[in-house]
């Protein structure tokens, strides 16, 4: 048997609605997780059944360092257009592709409905020479591997 791997975390790409987007240096996604439901009838043994309860998606999160030209406002326009009239007509499909090495696709996950829900720059620091990151937080209705 063929010796497998893991993936390396630092080799990917974001898309949005199906476009590339600008590099990120980071891209996290926060769990998921299932709620269990206490359940038992009056007929049932004396201890509680476990039913599935309401899904809850993490937060996607990305951070990059803040460019220039028209491109590099797309991010924030579409976390303005959130905020001047809400979610509807706002959200988009994503998806997280991991590379191999040599630049091939090897996982992808889907992420859908996602839209902004947090926005922020910095921090400024005048003695500092670090990179000036930008943050993007998205809400999503559901997320999942597909390859």
């Amino acid at each position: 048997m063929a010796r497998q791997d893991p993936l390396r975390d630092f080799l990917f790409r974001l898309e949005i609605d199906g476009i590339q987007t600008a590099g990120f240096s980071e891209v996290s996604i926060l769990e998921t997780s299932t709620d269990a439901i206490d359940y038992r009838e009056g007929t049932d043994p004396p201890h509680v059944r476990k039913l599935s309860g309401l899904t809850k998606y993490g937060n996607i999160v990305l951070k990059r360092g803040v460019v220039a030209g028209s491109a590099a406002l797309d991010l924030y326009h579409w976390h303005a257009s959130v905020v001047a009239g809400g979610a509807q007509g706002s959200r988009r499909n994503v998806a997280l592709v991991v590379l191999s090495e040599n630049g091939n696709d090897q996982a992808r996950f889907i992420v859908s409905d996602a839209w902004p829900v947090k926005y922020a720059a910095g921090p400024f620091n005048a003695r500092g020479n670090e990179v000036l990151i930008e943050l993007i937080e998205l809400v999503n209705e559901g997320i999942q591997r597909v390859e």
